[in-house]
């Protein structure tokens, strides 16, 4: 009975070893042999990058890099004229991608690095990004770096989406944003920006005051949401608006720390204390936008109503796969729309208020356009080419999107790089916006004149993103900047507070990591 027992024993143990060897076996196939031969196939193209180690890839090399970030730089030190230790400040790149300046500068503007067991082709020569951003086919999609993590914030929606799924979704949202549809939504901006500069005038008249001191982001961001929350809900407007508090306290949760385990996993939920957290924020949002579902008529003509109306339309398609259609998408375009303009306004004023000589040039052609105190309508906008120019090259130097990411679904040939299965494609943004070969000598001053005569190669400027994948809402986003600017410049002059910290940070977008402070001076009678 005991050698019964003993062997018993002893065979569980076996297999109990046996099973622990086979993980360890598989984890390390699927963690290190598998990505090294793409790596491998990557090296013998000539390709080289930083070497990678078990089982994180280049993850410690990047982390050490991103704990070495500056400190943030006082207003007599941001102007892009002026030096600190050398480097232009309007180069955020040693702060944001550290760890990318390193390697393009040992291994040239095409290397590969690996986080995990993904392997990551990061490409910033321009023969390659405009055959990217040429690039039509399905088989590139977007990257599927972060999805999991980023799973509670975007879903399925078309911002994550790939492939024909991707194309679907494009084809039912792309009308509205046309032309014609963006003209008609000029007047629900012109409102919404006439109500921030309404507070902001109410604020000097209460401290009787011709000056003040004011952080401008959650004033701008109202703005944003305001007029996203019209353009997408209509008269629910004021619900939309705690759907926008929401998805940005969601965007908060999950742009910490990313969860690498369900990262190269793929699964999606792993129960951390952020995890959870967003997921609870999830459900919330879920919940309103469903609310707001119930409340659309038929002949609703907002965005959200097109969305429950694409969804009905689809055939065979369950109740709930058209409910995750509409929730996704309705959290896609509320994020884009909202935090991406917001943050581009106030990087514009701040350049604005470095530069009063272009600043006087914009006030001088909203002044004329809003002769006899009429608002500026779609035409008048149209002809305001110095502000145009302004947020173009504001674009330029603070792009949102710090990267435009694909994905290769199948094997591809990029501009004579054969680019295996799975690599994901990084294009740095900000290193092609101050390439000097493509914009000059002065890549990284402040000029919005350089866009006065042509515009520049879409392979050049990628504000927007690139190819098929180009974002559907820029002319949304370009009207509702101009509005803003034109009324806050109209009624403001703007120059940089004392207290303003230059410190750019990655959080999805690229935006101001302490906020924009400004000072707001009286300039001009109420248009």
């Amino acid at each position: 009975m005991v050698i019964v027992t003993a062997m018993v024993g002893t065979t569980a143990s076996l297999c109990c070893v046996a099973a622990c060897s086979l993980v360890v076996v598989y984890l390390f196939y699927v963690l290190w042999l598998v990505p090294e031969r793409v790596r491998a196939d990557l090296r013998r193209q000539g390709i080289g990058g930083p070497r990678p180690s078990f089982p994180y890839g280049n993850l410690a090399d990047m982390r050490r890099a991103a704990a070495s970030k500056t400190a943030p730089l006082p207003p007599a030190a941001v102007a892009g004229e002026q030096r600190d230790g050398g480097i232009v400040v309007h180069d955020y790149r040693h702060a944001v991608f550290p760890f990318y300046d390193k390697w393009r500068k040992e291994h040239g503007p095409v290397f590969a690095y690996s986080v995990g067991n993904m392997v990551f082709l990061h490409v910033s020569r321009p023969d390659l990004v405009r055959e990217l951003g040429l690039c039509v086919s399905l088989d590139l999609g977007k990257s599927s770096y972060m999805k999991a993590t980023h799973l509670p914030l975007f879903g399925e929606g078309i911002l994550k989406s790939t492939g024909h799924a991707w194309a679907h979704q494009r084809k039912l949202i792309a009308p509205e944003f046309f032309l014609d549809k963006v003209k008609g939504m000029v007047d629900l901006m012109v409102e919404s920006a006439q109500v921030l500069v309404k507070s902001w005038e109410d604020r000097l008249d209460r401290n009787d005051a011709s000056a003040m001191d004011i952080k401008v982001d959650d004033d701008i961001r109202a703005y944003s949401a305001d007029v996203i929350s019209r353009a997408c809900f209509g008269s629910s407007y004021v619900k939309g608006q705690q759907i926008f508090a929401l998805i940005r306290e969601l965007q908060k949760t999950v742009s910490k720390k990313p969860n690498l385990l369900a990262e190269m996993t793929g699964l999606s939920f792993f129960p951390t204390a952020s995890s959870r957290a967003a997921w609870r924020l999830n459900r919330r949002v879920r919940w309103l936008i469903l609310d707001l579902v119930g409340e659309i008529g038929e002949d609703d003509g907002n965005l959200l109503g097109t969305l429950v109306r694409s969804a009905a339309g689809g055939v065979g398609v369950a109740a709930a796969v058209a409910e995750d259609f509409v929730v996704d998408n309705c959290k896609n375009i509320c994020f884009a729309g909202y935090e991406s303009t917001a943050v581009t306004a106030a990087w514009c004023m701040m350049l604005l208020a470095l530069h009063p000589d272009w600043q006087g040039r914009v006030r001088d052609e909203v002044q004329e356009a809003c002769t006899g105190g009429r608002a500026p309508d779609f035409p008048a906008l149209q002809k305001m080419k110095n502000l145009t120019m302004v947020i173009q090259e504001t674009l330029r130097l603070y792009p949102a999107g710090a990267v435009v990411s694909r994905q290769a679904l199948r094997e591809i040939s990029l501009g004579g790089v054969r680019v295996p299965k799975g690599v994901n494609i990084y294009v740095p943004v900000s290193t092609v916006h101050l390439d000097t070969e493509l914009w000059g000598a002065g890549a990284r001053e402040f000029d919005p004149g350089r866009f006065a005569d042509a515009r520049p190669p879409l392979h050049a400027y990628l504000p927007f993103g690139a190819g098929a994948r180009t974002c559907l809402g820029q002319r949304f986003a370009m009207a509702e900047l101009k509005v803003l600017l034109a009324l806050v410049l109209f009624r403001f002059e703007v120059t940089l507070s004392p207290k303003y910290e230059h410190s750019p940070a990655l959080r999805f977008i690229v935006e101001p990591e302490h906020g924009v402070r400004l000072v707001l001076k009286n300039a001009r009678p109420k248009c």
